[in-house]
C-alpha cells in the first residue's frame, strides 16, 4: 500500500516525526519567558548545546544534496563547495570568542555600538533579512529536490504527455552520450538542441513525481513556522540534538547499499573515470582546480563572520570555552559527513551515468534506488528535520533583527510581551518570502554559491571592526552599498530585463574544447572495439560543451518550441566576470574554473579595497567610543552574568588595562598575543585539518 508514492510504513515514520517535533515546540514554549530566552537561550547553553547548534547550522542535510550533486557533476573536487570551510575551522577558535565577548544580541547592534549611529544597524538588519530569505529558499529547494524522486508515480498510470516527457529524457541522454565522442548528423544535432533546452530548464526527468513545489513549500514551511513560534532558540537547539544523530545516520546509510550495487570499492573505480576521484578537478568542465579552490577559500575567509548566526550561537554560550569548543567540534564533525556526501556523489555517477537532467536530485534518486522500506522514511525525516533545524534557527535570528533593529527603534517603549508577539509574527512572513525566492531560483548549487558571495557584504567590515580602529562608519556605508550593487542588485536585475538578458554580448558562451582523458573501459567500449576487456585503461577524446560566460544557470531559448527564437540568460548574472571583460580580457576562452575564480577574487578584494581607501580619507570615529569597544573585547567573560557586568565596568574605567596584550603596540591594529589556550587550540585545529584531508584522500584511493 502506498500514499502519494510512499510505502505506508515510510509515511507513518514521517507522520510520527512531525507529531514529535510539534510536541517538542509546545513543551519548550513554557520555558520562553522573554526576549533573552527566545533569541539567545538565556546565554546559558553549555558545550553540548553549542556543539548541536554549530553542527546543525553547518551540517544541515540539505548540504548532502548540494555536495553529492556537485560531485556528481564535477568529480570529487566538487566537494570543495562544502569542504572549503575545513581550512577556516582554526579561525573559529578565535572568532567565536569575539562574538561572545562583544556581549550583544544581534550583529546589527555591533555597528551601532561601534560607531554610535543607527544607520548601519538598520542597513545590516534590512540586508541580512534578504540574505536569510535566500538561505531559507535554498533549504526549500534542497528538500524538494531530494524528496521528489521518492514520491513518484507508477509508470502504468502515466498520462500520454508524461509518457512522452520520460521518453524525451531517455532520447536526450542517448544523443548526448554519442555527441560527447563524435559529431551528430544534422537532423540529430537539431533534435539534440531542442531537447537540451528542455534539459537546461530542468523539464526533462526520468520519472513523474507527485511532489509539486508550491504545495510542498507551503505545507513544510507552515510546520517550521508553528515550531519556531512556539519554542524559539532552545527548541531549535533541542531539534538540532536529535538532528545531529539523524544527519550522521543518513550521511552514511547509502554507502554500503551503493557499494553493494557497484561491486564494492574496486567496482566503483571501474565504473567511474579515474579523473573523477581527483581532489583538484574532474576534467575540462570542472570548476574546482587548485586556483579556484584558493579563490573560494579567500572569499569564505573574508565573509564567514558576516552571518548573524555567529552572534546568535556564540552569544548564547554560557562562557568562552563553550563557544569555542562548540564551534570547532561542530565544524570538524561536519567535515567527516561531507566526505560521506561526496562519496555518495561518486556512487550516483557509477549507478546512473553522467546524464541526469537534474543532478540536484541525486540524493533522492540514490535513496529511492538503494534503501528498503522503513529506511526511506528515516531518510525523509532526516531531510525534513534538517530543513526544520536550519530554517528554525534562521527564523529566530531574523525575528531578532526585526524586533531589535527595525521595529523596536520605530516603536520604542512597548512591553516585552508586545515585542515577543512581533518576533513570532515575523516568522511566517519571512518563511513565505523564502518560498517565493525558492520558486525563482531553482538550482541548489547556484543558491549556495550566491549565499557564499553575499556573506562578504558584511563579513569584511565586521572583521575590520574587531581588528582595525581606523575603520570609519562612512567607509562601511560606501562599501556595503557598492558591494551590494555589484554582487546582488546587478546579478538579479539583468536576467529580469529582456533587452539585457537576450543581448548577444551577454549570452556569450565559452568556446567548445576537446580533451583527452584516461579512463577504464566499460562494456560499451569493449563492444565498440575500443578495448579488449572491461577495466582496461583507454584514452578517450571528450568534447566539452560550451557554458554561459555571464549567466549562472546557462542560456536557453525564450520559446522552447521554436529553434529560431532568441536565446536568454537563465539564473543570476556574473557581474564580476563582466567587469573583467570590460578590461579587454578574453573571458570566452575561460574554463568553468577560471570563471568561478574570477568571480570570487573580485568579490573578496573589492570590499577590502573600498573599506581601507575610504576609511583613510574620512574622519575617524570618536576615540573614546572605540577605546571602550576594544577594551570590552579584551575583557574575558566571567563565570556569572553579574560578575561579568562588574568586569566590563572596570575595563570602561581603565580603557588601556589590556594594551599590554596588543601584538602591535601604539598602532590601530588590534591583533593580540596568544595565551596557552589560544596556542594549543589553534595547533590542535590545524592538526585535525591535516588528518581530515589525509582521510579524504585515503577514502578516494580505496579500491583504485
Amino acid at each position: 500500500m502506498t500514499v502519494l508514492g510512499l510505502h505506508i510504513v515510510d509515511a507513518l515514520v514521517v507522520v510520527v516525526y512531525i507529531i514529535a517535533v510539534l510536541a517538542i515546540g509546545k513543551i519548550l514554549s513554557h520555558g520562553v519567558k522573554g526576549e533573552g530566552d527566545y533569541f539567545l537561550g538565556g546565554r546559558s547553553l553549555g558545550k553540548w548545546f553549542q556543539f548541536f547548534l554549530s553542527f546543525g547550522s553547518m551540517a544541515d542535510p540539505g548540504q548532502a544534496t548540494t555536495t553529492s550533486s556537485s560531485v556528481y557533476r564535477q568529480g570529487a573536487g566538487g566537494a570543495w563547495l562544502a569542504l572549503i570551510t575545513l581550512f577556516l575551522t582554526p579561525y573559529y577558535w578565535f572568532s567565536n570568542v569575539w562574538f561572545r565577548r562583544v556581549r550583544l544580541t544581534t550583529m546589527a547592534d555591533l555597528f551601532q555600538d561601534r560607531f554610535g549611529k543607527r544607520f548601519l544597524a538598520t542597513l545590516y538588519a534590512s540586508t541580512t533579512i534578504f540574505i536569510i530569505i535566500v538561505g531559507i529558499a535554498g533549504g526549500n529547494v534542497v528538500a524538494l529536490k531530494t524528496l521528489q524522486p521518492l514520491m513518484v508515480k507508477d509508470p502504468a498510470i502515466y498520462s500520454p504527455v508524461e509518457k512522452q516527457s520520460v521518453a524525451d529524457f531517455h532520447e536526450f541522454t542517448e544523443l548526448r552520450k554519442v555527441r560527447q565522442t563524435a559529431p551528430l548528423a544534422e537532423a540529430s544535432e537539431a533534435r539534440y538542441s531542442v531537447l537540451k533546452d528542455y534539459y537546461d530548464r530542468g523539464e526533462l526527468q526520468p520519472y513523474v513525481t507527485y511532489l509539486k513545489p508550491v504545495l510542498f513549500y507551503l505545507v513544510s514551511t507552515s510546520l517550521v513556522a508553528i515550531f519556531v513560534m512556539l519554542g524559539g532558540l532552545k527548541a531549535s537547539a533541542m531539534v538540532d540534538a536529535v538532528q545531529a544523530v539523524l544527519v550522521i545516520l543518513i550521511s552514511v546509510i547509502l554507502i554500503p547499499f551503493g557499494l553493494a550495487q557497484t561491486g564494492g570499492v574496486s567496482g566503483l573505480h571501474e565504473k567511474v573515470p579515474a579523473v573523477m576521484f581527483n581532489l583538484f578537478g574532474g576534467g575540462g568542465m570542472s570548476e574546482y582546480t587548485w586556483y579556484s579552490i584558493a579563490a573560494l577559500l579567500l572569499v569564505q575567509f573574508v565573509g564567514i563572520v558576516g552571518s548573524q548566526a555567529n552572534m546568535t550561537i556564540a552569544g548564547s554560550a554560557k562562557n568562552e570555552f563553550a563557544a569555542r569548543l562548540g564551534a570547532v567540534t561542530g565544524g570538524f564533525s561536519k567535515r567527516f559527513v561531507t566526505i560521506a556526501w561526496a562519496y555518495c556523489g561518486l556512487i550516483a555517477l557509477a549507478l546512473f551515468g553522467p546524464n541526469l537532467s537534474d543532478p540536484d536530485q541525486v540524493w533522492g534518486l540514490l535513496t529511492s534506488e538503494l534503501l528498503p522500506v522503513g529506511l526511506i522514511g528515516v531518510m525523509i525525516i532526516g531531510i525534513l528535520g534538517g530543513k526544520l533545524a536550519l530554517l528554525g534557527a534562521q527564523s529566530v535570528v531574523l525575528s531578532g533583527l526585526v524586533v531589535k533593529n527595525l521595529y523596536g527603534p520605530l516603536f520604542p517603549g512597548k512591553s516585552e510581551r508586545h515585542y515577543m508577539f512581533v518576533a513570532r509574527a515575523t516568522v511566517p512572513i519571512v518563511l513565505a518570502l523564502g518560498v517565493a525566492v525558492g520558486l525563482y531560483l531553482n538550482s541548489v548549487v547556484a543558491i549556495l554559491k550566491f549565499s557564499i558571495v553575499l556573506l562578504v557584504v558584511w563579513g569584511v567590515p565586521i572583521t575590520l571592526i574587531f581588528l582595525w580602529r581606523r575603520l570609519t562608519e562612512v567607509a562601511v556605508r560606501v562599501q556595503v552599498l557598492a558591494t551590494l550593487f555589484v554582487i546582488a542588485v546587478v546579478p538579479w536585475s539583468v536576467p529580469a530585463i529582456p533587452a539585457l538578458a537576450q543581448s548577444s554580448a551577454l549570452t556569450l558562451m565559452t568556446r567548445e574544447r576537446t580533451t583527452s582523458t584516461q579512463m577504464n573501459a566499460t562494456a560499451a567500449d569493449v563492444t565498440a572495439g575500443l578495448a579488449a576487456k572491461e577495466g582496461d585503461s583507454i584514452t578517450k577524446v571528450v568534447r566539452t560543451e560550451p557554458v554561459s560566460v555571464f549567466f549562472e544557470e546557462g542560456v536557453v531559448r525564450t520559446d522552447i518550441k521554436n529553434p529560431d527564437s532568441p536565446r536568454t540568460g537563465k539564473g543570476l548574472f556574473r557581474s564580476e566576470v563582466y567587469l573583467v571583460s570590460l578590461l579587454g580580457v578574453d573571458v570566452a576562452g575561460f574554463s568553468p574554473a577560471q570563471l568561478m575564480t574570477t568571480r570570487y577574487v573580485v568579490d573578496a578584494l573589492f570590499p577590502i579595497f573600498v573599506l581601507i581607501v575610504v576609511s583613510l580619507l574620512t574622519q575617524p570615529t570618536d576615540p573614546t567610543r572605540v577605546a571602550r569597544f576594544h577594551v570590552r573585547m579584551k575583557t574575558p567573560v566571567a563565570l556569572t552574568l553579574d560578575q561579568d557586568a562588574r568586569d566590563v565596568e572596570a575595563s570602561y574605567a581603565n580603557p588601556t588595562r589590556y594594551d599590554h596584550l596588543k601584538l602591535f603596540p601604539k598602532s590601530n591594529w588590534e591583533f593580540t598575543k596568544w595565551n596557552k589556550q589560544d596556542t594549543l587550540g589553534f595547533i590542535g585545529c590545524c592538526a585535525l585539518v591535516g588528518v581530515i584531508l589525509i582521510f579524504f584522500k585515503g577514502v578516494l584511493l580505496l579500491g583504485s
